[in-house]
């Protein structure tokens, strides 16, 4: 009986590693999707101010900034993702659906609705709601697993 535990132990002991090492890339993963998130909260939440201003062209200015700004972002996540094995089907569209659905959320709660305009509109244009700066530990690692 002790010559067949031994291989066993062996056995779950290499699995433990890799089942950590999935749940990492899984919660990696998810953290990478959420810069697809922010792309939605931006272009959402532009879109919808820009309509609702009476077609102020700055919204749109500060949409294409922010994408120009954070497009090798975008391109990284997704390269990521790709090496780690993907995402679940649908992941990314929950992402941005997610992200896309919080924005109207607290448009549609706020007393102000201009002002709220005026300050996303700040934040866009501004840098503030770059990934870089939103989502800088996700886009720590994942530099760290691209430059391997």
């Amino acid at each position: 009986m002790r010559p067949l535990i031994f291989p066993v132990v062996i056995w779950l002991a290499a699995l433990i590693p890799a089942s950590a090492q999935d749940a990492a890339d899984a919660e990696l993963i998810g953290e990478l999707m959420a810069f697809h998130g922010s792309q939605a909260i931006v272009s959402v939440m532009t879109t919808h101010c820009y309509e609702t201003t009476g077609l102020d062209p700055a919204y749109k200015a500060a949409s294409d900034n922010w994408y120009l700004r954070n497009i090798g972002f975008l391109d990284l996540a997704d390269r990521v993702i790709a090496r780690l094995g993907g995402g679940a089907e649908g992941q990314q569209q929950a992402a941005e659906t997610y992200g896309g659905s919080q924005i109207m959320s607290a448009y549609n709660q706020a007393a102000d609705k201009d002002g709220f305009c005026r300050a996303f509109f700040e934040q866009v244009d501004g840098g503030t709601l770059d990934i870089d700066k939103q989502l800088p530990e996700a886009l720590e690692k994942a530099q760290a697993i691209a430059a391997k």
